[in-house]
């Protein structure tokens, strides 16, 4: 797997999911991500980011409460939400950022 940082560089969009294993609501949003990945297939990257395995990368990105949801699009944070997020609402968000690059 490539590593973060060239993940998030990519021009199509990246959702990253910042959970923790012991979060009731991160537990809730695991079918949503899995469910958003599998219908995004090659359009968009989706990757999960355990704020207790990788507690740089949590503080880097500010990681204050958890689930979080960051999506990236060419290395850049085009948005960002805390708490648990709907199928449609990523999805929405996810072909908003997947336009014609």
């Amino acid at each position: 797997m490539k590593e973060f940082n060239e993940i998030i560089k990519e021009s199509r969009p990246t959702l990253v999911d910042f959970y923790a294993t012991w979060c009731g609501p991160c537990r809730h949003q695991m079918p949503i991500i899995e469910k958003v990945k599998d219908s995004c297939g090659d359009r968009a990257n989706v990757i999960k980011i355990d704020v207790d395995k990788d507690r740089e990368l949590a503080s880097q990105y500010r990681i204050q409460s958890i689930p979080t949801i960051i999506v990236f699009k060419s290395g850049e944070v085009v948005w960002r939400a805390s708490g648990l997020q709907s199928y449609d609402k990523l999805m929405s968000v996810l072909s908003l950022m997947s336009g014609n690059d």
